[in-house]
């Protein structure tokens, strides 16, 4: 089934391209210390125009720009995907004991009403305005507020599988929930969680460059959003060229990354549900 799922997933092109985009950044992220030509926090001369010893010039620190994109991807995939995963992981969860256990689906569900109703977005930024600015408050502030859908979706879809035929003979024979839930009720909401993960993680990459751009992420920690505040504060930003080589390599990676999750996602959907390729 998983090699059945994968050959499909190679011959839709879009996906291709997503996750060659995504696979690059990810072996950049990895192996940073190896790419990048220098310490991202050694200072050279400020301000120094592209050339053959710093491609993408330095900041008004005089730290390498190049160097630091290459170190950014580190920091926005880390704090994307931890937050990605985290938030699957407990969506995932509530919305599996909330679809086969009824009798907590009535108060989990109440709880996940309440956070769909919140607006993310503003509460997000008052929260991370209040805490200690850290890659870590931010994982947390980005998993506390993007697993609601996920435990909706899931839950609908477990409430559907546990009312299959194949699930009632099997308990009929004397399976115990968890053996139920592990062999036929988590394989087959497994796809719908990947395609729940694609799609909050491009929600939160460009969150966390919102935030860092607009000063709220960790200023220790150089990341996309965080390399687009230096240079947005720099003065002569926009009255010389400095942000052709400064600001627009980050919005790049920024755009990239998002347009890749967003292929990777439409190709995912496809497979989950066959009928929107009909729609295409």
């Amino acid at each position: 089934m998983k090699i059945a799922f994968l050959k499909k997933y190679l011959t839709n092109q879009l996906g291709l391209i997503g996750l060659g985009i995504l696979i690059f950044f990810v072996v950049t992220a990895v192996f940073a210390p190896y790419i990048a030509p220098y310490d991202p926090d050694q200072r050279y001369k400020s301000t120094d125009h592209p050339n053959s010893a710093h491609l993408l010039g330095t900041n008004h620190v005089g730290q390498d720009i190049l160097s630091e994109l290459i170190y950014g991807t580190r920091v926005s995939l880390f704090i994307t995907l931890f937050a990605s995963f985290v938030s699957a992981f407990i969506g995932t969860s509530l919305g599996v004991i909330a679809g086969y256990f009824g009798r907590t689906d009535f108060f989990i569900m109440r709880i996940v009403d309440l956070f769909l109703t919140i607006p993310r977005l503003p509460l997000i930024i008052i929260i991370a305005a209040f805490m200690r600015p850290s890659v870590w408050n931010l994982v947390f502030v980005f998993a506390l507020f993007e697993w609601s859908i996920t435990a909706r979706i899931i839950r609908s879809e477990v409430l559907t599988l546990k009312n299959r035929p194949y699930v009632d003979a099997t308990r009929m024979f004397g399976a115990g929930d968890f053996y139920i839930l592990g062999r036929h009720i988590l394989p087959n909401v497994v796809p719908l969680v990947v395609v729940q993960l694609v799609l909050v993680s491009r929600y939160i990459i460009l969150a966390e460059s919102g935030l860092s751009f607009i000063g709220l992420g960790d200023p220790t920690a150089k990341s996309w959003g965080m390399i687009l505040h230096d240079a947005f504060e720099y003065p002569t930003i926009f009255i010389s060229d400095a942000w052709m080589w400064w600001m627009l390599p980050a919005g790049m990676c920024i755009v990239l990354t998002i347009l890749s999750l967003t292929f990777i996602g439409y190709a995912l959907e496809e497979l989950v549900n066959p009928r929107l390729k009909l729609l295409t």
